[in-house]
């Protein structure tokens, strides 16, 4: 048999993207980058890029499901306290791998206000365009993970109270003991005043997500995305190139703005303008008024009305202070986690993904989550291990049009410099003091400056 036999064969296999969690599957491919159905790993060009965050092939890895460690008789996990865990996006779930993956029978109870399905929530913002549906992003039933897992899990269940002294959670389903706590809440839209629930999207969620799509799926729509940040203007972008009429909406001048210099936000707003989406910065929201045909009209502080179909609210998350404040947890912006460990101020508790705080700040992004869930497994068997060392991500932003690369958050104090500038893209440092902070890479999808 030739070897060109052998390899359409074998199994179809998976890859993980180091970087963000995107997964590459063999049998599906992506159509978009150029890599048609069955397109072998090895056979993808080295210079293909991660659909989501932009690193090239040699940041992905060979993906394995682990076998099933777990104990067969399930129903001995539930008559014990051993480890509970509150929140069943990614992160809890990392927790609960990383778990089962060192110890074959902690018993371990995951507590979701959702179905537990796994999906990578950066997905969403630019799954409108590539068509796809709820069931598509799904990678693993909740039912499914928990049964591979051996981990009790209790959907759609909310958790209600907290009382460490009696180490004891209470939920909607009632009340559990445990040995150790991990809070994996995530966080929640935050919605200003004048933009009430009712009338605007919040895409956070799969359900979310899958509510706004069937929403859209009757044809082109008028979409008012406000708010500019990533999330926005990811949105933005996507539900343009899905064929909708998008205005972008921001209180500041220029998108991204608590990110980007001038320079390259006026960029990003070319890149997105050539999509079609038209972005109204300097424009505070004073009201959202219904329409008798269905539609909303959004009221700029200006005076200027404006009628959309849709409204997505993109305004910034917030962590749910709740159960922390119920347990008299330290909360600054978020549940404060000691910084080698992630352990709260609580012995017996742990938290770890968008609920927490480091130094005073949220920590919101995807490619640290993998990283916490081994420092508090770790903890939680009390094994010995290095401490948690906390990395500012990468950040990268999913905008075909312009692709957008940070290396460490920029501050507010600092200055930006440019480096490298021509019609392709640019490179610019931000510097406080005598010292580099970040730095900007800028440019088209498969062009980039070289320094």
């Amino acid at each position: 048999m030739s070897a060109q036999q052998l390899k359409q064969d074998s199994p179809w296999r998976q890859y993980i993207c180091l970087a963000c969690g995107l997964i590459y599957d063999e049998e599906l491919g992506d159509p978009d980058s150029g890599l048609p159905p069955g397109t072998r790993f090895e056979d993808i060009p080295d210079d293909w890029q991660c659909p989501l965050c932009g690193v090239t092939k040699v940041d992905f890895e060979l993906f394995e499901k682990p076998a099933i460690l777990a104990c067969d008789k399930g129903t001995v996990f539930n008559r014990q306290p051993g480890v509970v865990i509150v929140g069943a996006g990614l992160a809890g779930w990392s927790v609960a791998e990383q778990l089962r993956q060192q110890d074959a029978e902690i018993p371990i109870t995951l507590i979701s206000a959702c179905n537990g399905d796994i999906y990578h929530k950066p997905e969403l913002s630019i799954a409108l365009s590539r068509g796809f549906e709820q069931s598509e992003l799904v990678r693993e039933s909740g039912v499914d993970a928990a049964q591979r897992l051996g981990v009790r899990l209790l959907p759609n269940t909310l958790a209600v109270g907290l009382s460490p002294a009696l180490h004891q959670l209470r939920t909607t389903r009632g009340s559990f003991h445990y040995t150790k706590l991990v809070l994996a809440q995530g966080s929640k839209p935050a919605l200003p005043a004048e933009l009430p629930a009712a009338v605007c999207w919040r895409v956070n969620t799969l359900s979310a997500w899958s509510g706004l799509q069937r929403a859209l799926a009757k044809g082109s729509s008028r979409v008012a995305v406000v708010g500019a940040g990533m999330v926005g203007c990811e949105l933005a972008e996507d539900l343009a190139r899905a064929g909708h009429q998008v205005t972008l909406i921001d209180r500041d001048n220029t998108p991204l703005s608590a990110l980007l210099p001038e320079a390259a936000a006026t960029r990003l707003s070319s890149g997105l303008a050539k999509l079609g989406v038209k972005f109204l910065g300097g424009q505070a929201i004073r009201a959202v008024e219904p329409r008798a045909d269905g539609s909303r009209a959004i009221v700029l502080a200006s005076g200027l009305s404006i009628e959309f179909d849709q409204i997505v609210a993109a305004t910034g998350l917030v962590t749910d202070n709740r159960l922390a404040r119920q347990a008299k947890l330290d909360f600054n912006r978020g549940v404060v986690v000691d910084a080698d460990t992630l352990r709260t101020s609580e012995p017996a508790i742990y938290a770890l993904g968008d609920c927490i705080s480091l130094d005073g700040k949220p920590c919101r992004f995807i490619e640290p989550i993998k990283h916490q869930a081994r420092a508090i497994a770790d903890a939680v068997l009390e094994l010995d291990s290095e401490a948690y060392a906390h990395n500012a991500p990468v950040i990268r932003l999913k905008t075909r049009s312009v692709a957008i690369v940070l290396h460490g958050l920029p501050s507010p104090d600092g200055h930006w410099r440019m480096v490298q500038e021509d019609a392709d893209g640019l490179i610019m440092e931000q510097v406080s003091g005598e010292q580099v902070i970040s730095r900007l890479n800028l440019g088209s999808p498969n062009q980039s400056c070289a320094a």
